[in-house]
């Protein structure tokens, strides 16, 4: 379902100058008495995003979904969950959108699915399916366990046994996320027909998750400790993600999904880079582009006090390569309010 021209706004950068506001759909507006937010209760919001002031929606997914990780569990790219409502719904969503003047960012989930994914589940079958090296999949470590020390970002080893291709499988984040391989341009291909889909829809663009950690270490070495943390620091940063996050290959998949956004007018590529101020600046990329917006949450992790701020502002525009646009995050699921280190005078003030 393609968007009428004459209502969407053209200008081609027009993110330079947005607001964009983040929805978790499922706690923003519940239309039906289910408890749930859903697509219809955003659609009546209309008028109060409009008072708000902003210039873009960043929809957390809202694909099907088991619910294990807020949504970022996907079992279908190019669904609606029912949950927040159908497919005629979500076109409702775009138009009425378009129609205020406020572009709609999707999230994209490229490094893992749920397990529940037809993929994972071909994946799974055995091991010389069409589909049996779309995840990580490795031999046991020769004493049985697992073929490494790599950790998941929620604790534990990020290696999971499966008993019925007597392989480990990797997944980032909760075993039931599995990590798609993305040395398989078969993969790559199956990401970016994702992508079109939702752009030929009339999406604006992607916040793509995870976009650091999308390729690991082919040859599976250990991670090193983290020589500076002690008996405080939770397991999973005891290590240091060397082999597993920020790889060099990992910007040439970043390439590939901004060529895709670049055959499409105005849209935009933002993304989860996380990590230290100084490692922003590749994530933009140079002869050839990756991500419009690294999303910056160097002001989140602050202290907010002027020293501090100032410091903080200093040290990401040094980061920034020249041609880069800055971008300002002040609020996201994964960090706390703004409100929360402020207080609410200030916060007010904000808007």
């Amino acid at each position: 379902m393609e968007m009428p021209t004459d209502i969407v706004p053209s200008k081609s950068q027009w993110w330079q100058d947005a607001v964009i506001y983040e929805i978790p759909l499922i706690s923003f507006q519940d239309s039906d008495g289910d408890g749930r937010g859903d697509i219809p209760g955003l659609l009546a919001r209309l008028d109060y995003l409009q008072w708000l002031g902003v210039d873009a929606v960043w929809l957390t997914p809202i694909y099907p979904t088991p619910f294990r990780d807020f949504g970022y569990d996907i079992s279908d790219y190019c669904g609606v969950d029912p949950a927040y409502g159908s497919s005629e719904d979500f076109g409702r969503l775009v138009t009425g959108l378009h129609r205020a003047g406020i572009r709609l960012i999707m999230d994209l989930v490229p490094n893992h699915t749920a397990a529940e994914h037809p993929w994972f589940r071909e994946s799974c079958a055995s091991r010389d399916n069409p589909q049996a090296d779309w995840y990580l999949w490795a031999d046991p470590a020769d004493n049985g366990g697992a073929p490494n020390n790599w950790l998941s970002r929620f604790g534990g080893s990020a290696w999971q046994w499966h008993g019925a291709r007597e392989q480990y499988y990797y997944h980032s984040f909760l075993p039931e996320q599995p990590d798609l391989n993305w040395r398989n341009p078969a993969v790559h291909a199956a990401i970016t027909a994702v992508m079109r889909y939702w752009l030929e829809r009339g999406v604006d663009g992607f916040r793509v998750d995870a976009s650091a950690v999308l390729i690991k270490d082919a040859l599976l070495r250990d991670n090193p400790p983290d020589v500076e943390a002690d008996a405080k620091t939770p397991p999973p940063q005891r290590s240091t993600a060397v082999f597993t996050d920020d790889r060099p290959q990992t910007m040439d998949c970043i390439e590939m999904l901004r060529s895709v956004i670049d055959k499409y007018d105005g849209r935009l590529l933002c993304g989860e880079v996380q990590g230290k101020t100084d490692r922003i600046g590749h994530f933009y990329g140079a002869a050839r582009p990756r991500l419009h917006l690294p999303l910056n949450f160097a002001l989140l992790d602050s202290e907010w006090s002027t020293f501090a701020l100032q410091a903080t502002i200093d040290a990401y525009y040094n980061a920034l390569p020249e041609h880069a646009w800055p971008v300002w995050v002040i609020g996201g699921h994964d960090k706390q309010r703004v409100a929360s280190k402020t207080g609410r005078p200030r916060s007010a003030c904000l808007r």
